[in-house]
C-alpha cells in the first residue's frame, strides 16, 4: 500500500472518530441537561461511560459550547447518585461511611489532625459536629478529611460497603468515580473554596435516612458556614 493512500484511510478513520466522539459528548450533554432540569434518567450507563472516559475532553466541550464546566460534574453526581441509591439504601448503616471534607469548619476550629483525619471536639460552632453525631448515631463511621489522599488511606484501611459523601461537585464526582465499585451516594457543597464552605445539612441528614430533618437545629448562621435549604439552581 502506498504511503498516501495510509494517510489516508488514517485521516478518515481518525475523522471518523472524531465525529463519533463530538456525537456521544452532545448525546451525553443533552441527556445529563434532561436529568439536572426534569430528573429523568436515560441512559445512565452511556452518560457515565462518557463522563469517566472522555471527563477532560467533554468538560473542554462543554466550556466551548458555552457552559459552565462544572455541568460535567454535576450531571456525573447526579447520575451516580441516581444509579446507586437503592443499593445504598440496602446497606446496613453499619457498613456504610460518612465524609466530611475539612472546609465545612469554622475558622476558630480547634480539632486536631492525625492519619484519619480531623478528630471533631463538638463545639458547636459548625455542622460537622452536627452530621457527625447524627451520622454516628445511625451507626456510620464518620470521618473528616482534608484532601484525597486521607480518603485513598480510609478505603485501604477501613472495611466498609457504601460512601456517603460530601464535596465540591469536581472532588466528588472523582471520589465517586474511584469508589465506584461501592454504592455511593454525594451531596455537592452549595459553597466551595477551601475555608467556610456551605452545604445543605438537611440534604445530607435526608441522604442518611434521617426521618424529618427540617426539624434538626443548626448551630447560629453568625459563628457558623451553615446554610439554610436554597432553590435549586440549574446550570
Amino acid at each position: 500500500m502506498p504511503i498516501y493512500e495510509f494517510y489516508t484511510i488514517f485521516g478518515q478513520i481518525v475523522f471518523i472518530a472524531g465525529i463519533f466522539i463530538l456525537s456521544l459528548l452532545s448525546i451525553a450533554l443533552i441527556l445529563g441537561r434532561i436529568l439536572i432540569k426534569q430528573e429523568r434518567l436515560i441512559f445512565p450507563r452511556l452518560l457515565l461511560f462518557t463522563i469517566d472516559v472522555f471527563y477532560g475532553l467533554f468538560k473542554k466541550f462543554a466550556g466551548n459550547v458555552g457552559l459552565d464546566e462544572k455541568i460535567v460534574d454535576q450531571i456525573g453526581v447526579e447520575v451516580r447518585n441516581k444509579v446507586n441509591e437503592k443499593a445504598f439504601k440496602q446497606i446496613e448503616n453499619k457498613d456504610k461511611i460518612l465524609i466530611l471534607p475539612h472546609c465545612l469548619r469554622n475558622p476558630k476550629c480547634e480539632a486536631k489532625l492525625d492519619s484519619t483525619g480531623l478528630h471533631c471536639t463538638d463545639c458547636n460552632r459548625c455542622v460537622i459536629g452536627v452530621l457527625k453525631n447524627k451520622g454516628e448515631d445511625k451507626g456510620y463511621s464518620v470521618f473528616i478529611i482534608p484532601g484525597s489522599t486521607f480518603l485513598k488511606k480510609i478505603a485501604q484501611q477501613h472495611k466498609f460497603k457504601g460512601v456517603l459523601g460530601v464535596a465540591c461537585h469536581q472532588d466528588l464526582n472523582l471520589a465517586m468515580m474511584n469508589l465506584s465499585q461501592f454504592p455511593c451516594q454525594g451531596v455537592p457543597l452549595l459553597k466551595d473554596g477551601c475555608v467556610c464552605t456551605k452545604v445543605d445539612i438537611r440534604a445530607v441528614l435526608d441522604k442518611m435516612g434521617i426521618e424529618h430533618p427540617q426539624n434538626i437545629v443548626i448551630p447560629n448562621k453568625n459563628a457558623s458556614c451553615a446554610t439554610e435549604r436554597p432553590k435549586r439552581k440549574i446550570l
